[in-house]
């Protein structure tokens, strides 16, 4: 079982990949981890150091995992922050290439474009994302915000999610994961994670916790891809997803840290 998984890395803290690689690995899957940006940590501290990394090292070693053949080996394709439209273009280049090379592969996009109502990416991301990964894709996991921007349809409940993932998939089939949802019928103090297939909803509740870590979405999607890989059912692989994450996060609220808390605090004593 083999992930490809084309996302940032940072040197402290857990998002991109340094959120996803290491629970895909916990979960017994193998991990070919693509690095768009090499940077200190995530941009809300104070500082920040290293750079997205240049669009021709990227294409070189998405060469390389071509030359491996682990296009051949894989079974999930996961692609997130992609960092600057150059590298966006070369990774959708890849994407293309991988899923004429391997039909059997399944191509998750998490379509990291931005949060809370404000976009942070560069200009340019968002065309390709919109125009060439997100009709490769089998399934997508955006958040509420970056549904409804991609679709163009303002969600506000259960149709209005149903409206959106179908002007997503068009003719074609795109499951979506929708994550960080608060419907009109969403119960009080509760966010939802919302699977779409087909028209239909599966719908996952958790309380709603005081703190927001970032990376959670990075999370959350590399472990749906690990439970894909290992050849779960899609709505059981979000299910236990959902419950990873909420189980990382009232960790990490325990242990009253910035970041999320991704490997159970030892035991004292022991």
């Amino acid at each position: 079982m083999l992930v490809i998984s084309i996302q940032s890395q940072v040197v402290h803290g857990h998002v991109g990949n340094s959120a996803a690689a290491y629970a895909m690995q916990a979960e017994g899957v193998n991990v070919a981890a693509v690095p768009t940006t090499l940077l200190s940590n995530h941009p809300r501290y104070p500082t920040l150091r290293g750079r997205v990394l240049d669009a021709e090292l990227v294409a070189d070693l998405l060469r390389g995992v071509e030359e491996r053949d682990l296009v051949d080996a894989a079974a999930v394709l996961v692609t997130g922050y992609l960092g600057s439209p150059d590298n966006a273009a070369v990774i959708a280049d890849f994407v293309e290439r991988a899923l004429m090379r391997n039909s059997k592969l399944l191509y998750v996009c998490d379509p990291v474009i931005g949060d809370d109502g404000r976009i942070y990416v560069a200009d340019g991301i968002l065309d390709v994302v919109r125009h060439r990964l997100l009709p490769a894709a089998s399934l997508i996991t955006p958040n509420q915000f970056e549904l409804e921007l991609l679709s163009g349809v303002k969600i506000a409940d259960a149709q209005g999610l149903r409206a959106a993932c179908a002007a997503i998939a068009g003719r074609g089939r795109i499951d979506v994961v929708a994550t960080g949802c608060t419907l009109t019928d969403t119960p009080a103090e509760q966010v939802e994670t919302i699977l779409c297939a087909d028209g239909q909803l599966s719908r996952f509740a958790t309380p709603r916790l005081p703190i927001r870590p970032y990376g959670t979405g990075d999370l959350l999607t590399g472990l749906i891809a690990a439970h894909l890989a290992k050849g779960a059912a899609m709505e059981a692989a979000v299910r236990l997803a959902v419950e990873t994450i909420f189980a990382v996060l009232v960790r990490t609220q325990e242990a009253r840290t910035a970041e999320m808390r991704l490997v159970p605090m030892p035991v004292r004593g022991a």
